[in-house]
């Protein structure tokens, strides 16, 4: 078996103790590869240290919107450096978040469609965040697109993922379908063509069901393999496989 994280935060502190012991659990369990976007410009230096040192660490680079205080245009005026870097395989971590009420909207779309543009300028796909704000996303990429990419820990309706599917996206599908009552996103799951899904964690995030309150790491990436395995009626090999080949393919990455 031979799993890709394809959203992971293997930079952010929690791992900064342990993260050589962090990516070998994650090895011995088939886990090889690591899509690991940044969220704020402060961490792109480390992100791209981290690459250089770890096989299989494959950075993004842009600007989370839950960060929105942080972000600067000097840091939008520096993302295109960035982004056309040899390591990076897209742009991101990017997006909208309705649900934390004192992030100015007007200012989050704003960065986003710059991150839009970027895309479509490199080719490089888009990694999305999209809290209650799946379908304003929609809007922003059908009017600045096209471009193709991934939401990342996907929330919307079945109806919007089939109209993202139509647009070249992606779903990034993580520990939320290992809870048995996640009823909506676990319907998703079986009825979306398996060639449009990735296997992710959000790590340190996102815990699985029965680990709430604790770090979640990439070596988790088995049980949601194992809960889309269940779901959709095939074996683990089968999503393993399929999964990798969906990731290669929207990053660019070797087979």
């Amino acid at each position: 078996m031979n799993l890709i994280d394809s959203h992971c935060h293997l930079d952010v502190a929690e791992f900064a103790e342990d993260l050589p012991q962090v990516l070998s659990r994650a090895r011995q369990l088939g886990v090889s590869g690591f899509i690991v976007p940044a969220i704020s410009a402060s961490g792109w230096p480390r992100l791209a240290d981290l690459a250089a040192l770890h096989p299989g660490f494959h950075p993004a680079y842009g600007l989370h919107p839950m960060f929105l205080a942080e972000h600067t245009d000097a840091d939008l005026e520096a993302l295109p450096s960035w982004v056309s870097r040899p390591e990076c395989v897209a742009v991101g971590e990017c997006g909208l978040d309705f649900f934390v009420s004192d992030l100015d909207p007007e200012r989050q779309e704003s960065i986003l469609i710059a991150h839009i543009r970027l895309a479509v300028a490199t080719g490089k796909p888009l990694i999305i965040h999209a809290r209650r704000a799946t379908e304003r996303v929609i809007q922003l990429l059908r009017r600045h697109g096209p471009a193709k990419g991934v939401i990342h820990s996907y929330s919307g309706s079945l109806e919007q993922a089939r109209r993202l599917i139509g647009m070249d996206f992606m779903l990034g599908i993580g520990g939320p379908i290992t809870y048995p009552r996640s009823s909506r996103i676990r319907e998703i799951v079986k009825d979306v063509p398996l060639s449009h899904l990735l296997l992710e964690t959000d790590a340190p995030d996102q815990p699985m069901a029965g680990e709430q309150g604790r770090r979640n790491e990439p070596a988790k990436l088995v049980r949601v393999a194992e809960a889309m395995a269940e779901i959709r009626g095939l074996s683990l090999t089968e999503v393993a496989a399929e999964t990798r080949l969906n990731a290669q393919r929207l990053f660019g990455l070797a087979a």
